[in-house]
């Protein structure tokens, strides 16, 4: 190449680096969700504080400013703003996409619609976030950005407890600044049922409170459709001496009797009410799931019985303007094409095999599937099985509408496992922008009740990967989270700790109670301290008892190890971030309560392994102190919990026959939470008589 050819081509980044001050620092800025096309090439000339004013290029109102843009104001000429924005209709960008150009002293946003306009706001709040916590300028920069499924719903359970209202509405601004654009709202009784008023919590929000946070989330992008469960997980309506008419089984409040028209009288009712909650929700979900009925010897087969009430309450959604959605799983049981759906295993000749022998049980009811409902595939652990594509496939075949639904959160107790889920929710939001579907949820269970905010880092990963699809590593998608959610300076790997917490959280789960006990069980058993909870060290035969246990105890060495190193890991965490330090205290206090069971069997085994009385009373005098630190403990995670949640049902609230075996609905107290531990303590008491007297 000659000299001057090599010059002409350098001259560009000449003029640019020449036009900034030699000591001026270039940001790190870390996008979530990444967008489709960026390209920075340097730094602009403006700083956070001096962005202040906006103008709309066709006089259209602003989207619902957030954080750092909240403050700006309208600017009487379009020279005098650094914000210039417009809704352009004919931008060649998939709905809800926008432009984002960032020149030297000014923004410029393009929406191809109102979202659009909203999402480029969006990013420019997270540049800018970035930007002043950096101490630099914006970046110049041009985006193009759009996402990659239209509909991206993340599920609000409220089933076994409610938020501060306020937090909800904090929630919103979150979702929407993550480019999050719906809600399935799970009410269950947190709604204030007018036409049903003993469904209804005394905990429940009024229609006006459920309609007045629709509202709030629309003006942010965020549709709200309510799921009411029905047919079967009703417990929160048959449980009442009222409706136990209309149940299927007398004796059980799990399902209505589908055959019954009081059945369809009370379902009705609690539709209307949550329809008019929720009056930007485009869909009612009816759930469905998870539900055998008798027939109460009608002759009718369990599948037919399903789509007889399904009939009916997609008729219903019909004529009310709302697209029903329906859990598909029970119909693929009935027919017996449902476990290869969660078996990746199997070859692809043994799932077509059972599908060409089972298909015809759902081909000779084909004519009786709702045309106007979607059929939403849901599986947590293995969408990525052919059976679970071959499921929904078969819709599609048929011209029957199917969405995907993942999880952020199961069974799990105190926090989400596996990377929060990670890989499921990106294996599934894959598999739907293959296959062209509409859109995708994240459910997020409240069964075992953990703090939602611990659910955030799957919710962030799902709003990457519905909106940007599969373009960053895992480990690139956790940095970028922990710099938006906590400070560029905890970017790095050294900072990470939610991974290496779940490993001692899914150890606490059991670890005071006998092997293959579940904590879940406990208030069902008769004899819990006998039948459950681990036996204690004996006296009179010393050593026996670390021996028998003594897998359980090394493991609760390393757990201590590894919590003491968590929470180093965590106070740094604390000591370098900028925002959501809250998050980082409900980490904080999961640690401390996993510790606690690791440092009492540790505690129990100094005890079991005396050489002498002088020891053994040393031992038991700091089995002794137990008691107290296990109260000082809960006392500050109810404190630092409380703060968002409302951690006690109300006084009188009727639990249901808990047919999962929910933790959250195992007491009215916030004691669910601590059954296990409590139980331990008592036991302790009991056993080795330490408590003062």
């Amino acid at each position: 190449m000659k000299k001057q050819t090599f010059l002409l081509l350098l001259l560009p980044l000449l003029l640019i680096i020449s036009c900034q001050p030699a000591d001026e620092k270039t940001g790190d800025f870390r996008l979530l969700p990444l967008p489709q096309k960026m390209e920075i090439t340097g730094n602009s000339a403006l700083s956070v504080d001096e962005i202040q004013g906006y103008f709309a290029l066709d006089q259209s109102e602003p989207p619902a400013l957030i954080g750092l843009l909240k403050p700006l104001q309208p600017a009487d000429h379009k020279e005098m703003a650094q914000v210039i924005f417009k809704i352009d209709g004919s931008l060649d960008l998939k709905a809800e996409g926008y432009t984002l150009d960032i020149s030297r002293k000014q923004i410029s946003i393009v929406g191809k619609d109102r979202a659009g306009l909203l999402y480029g706001f969006m990013t420019l709040g997270q540049l800018m976030e970035d930007a002043q916590e950096q101490e630099v300028p914006l970046p110049t920069c041009t985006i193009e950005d759009y996402p990659l499924l239209s509909y991206r719903a993340i599920h609000l359970d409220v089933k076994h407890h409610r938020e501060k209202t306020e937090y909800y509405y904090n929630l919103m601004d979150k979702l929407a600044g993550y480019k999050v654009n719906a809600i399935i709202a799970e009410m269950e009784d947190k709604l204030v049922y007018e036409g049903q008023p003993a469904v209804g919590s005394a905990d429940a929000l009024s229609i006006e409170e459920w309609r007045n946070l629709s509202e709030y989330a629309m003006e942010r992008n965020i549709e709200i459709s309510p799921l009411i469960q029905g047919l079967g997980h009703a417990s929160f309506i048959l449980k009442h001496e009222i409706y136990k008419g209309v149940r299927d089984d007398p004796a059980s409040d799990w399902a209505f009797n589908p055959l019954a028209s009081g059945t369809y009288k009370v379902q009705f009712d609690l539709y209307r009410d949550a329809l008019e909650a929720t009056p930007h929700g485009r869909y009612l979900h009816v759930g469905g799931d998870e539900v055998h009925t008798t027939g109460r010897g009608s002759g009718k087969s369990p599948l037919e019985l399903q789509l007889i009430w399904l009939d009916k309450v997609c008729k219903f959604a019909e004529e009310n303007g709302r697209i029903p959605i329906f859990w598909d799983d029970m119909p693929l049981k009935h027919a017996g094409v449902y476990w290869p759906m969660f078996n990746p295993d199997l070859e692809k000749e043994v799932v077509d095999s059972i599908w060409q022998q089972n298909e015809n049980n759902l081909a000779q009811f084909l004519d009786r599937f709702p045309r106007n409902c979607v059929y939403m595939r849901w599986n947590y652990s293995d969408p990525e099985a052919y059976g679970n594509d071959k499921a929904m496939e078969w819709f599609m075949a048929h011209e029957l509408q199917v969405m995907g639904a993942t999880a952020g959160q199961t069974r799990w107790v105190l926090m989400p496992q596996e990377e929060s889920n990670m890989e499921n929710i990106r294996t599934f939001t894959v598999t739907s922008i293959d296959k062209g579907l509409n859109g995708l949820l994240l459910t997020l269970w409240d069964d075992d009740s953990p703090h939602f905010e611990l659910y955030m880092r799957g919710i962030i990963a799902f709003a990457e990967y519905s909106w940007s699809g599969d373009q960053r590593e895992k480990d690139a998608i956790k940095s970028a989270f922990r710099q938006r959610e906590f400070s560029y300076r905890v970017a790095g790997e050294e900072f990470a700790f939610i991974d290496r917490l779940e490993g001692p959280v899914e150890w606490w789960n059991n670890a005071l109670l006998m092997d293959h006990q579940d904590r879940r069980s406990l208030v069902k058993l008769p004899h819990p301290l006998e039948d459950a909870v681990m036996d204690l060290p004996d006296a009179d035969h010393r050593g026996i008892w670390s021996a028998h246990h003594a897998e359980r105890l090394q493991m609760a060495e390393k757990v201590v190890q590894e919590c003491d190193s968590i929470a180093a890991k965590i106070s740094a965490v604390k000591s370098n971030a900028s925002r959501n330090i809250y998050r980082i205290e409900v980490y904080e206090q999961v640690n401390n309560l996993v510790r606690f069971s690791a440092a009492s069997l540790l505690a129990l085994k100094a005890y079991d392994s005396a050489q002498n009385e002088a020891e053994a009373q040393d031992a038991l005098d700091r089995i002794g102190k137990l008691h107290e630190e296990f109260s000082n403990l809960r006392g500050t995670l109810e404190q630092v919990y409380g703060k968002t949640r409302i951690l006690n049902k109300p006084d009188g609230y009727m639990l249901d026959q808990d047919h999962h075996e929910h933790l959250a609905n195992q007491a009215v107290s916030f004691d669910w939470q601590f059954i296990a531990e409590l139980l331990f303590l008592e036991k302790i008491d009991r056993d080795l008589k330490v408590s003062p007297e």
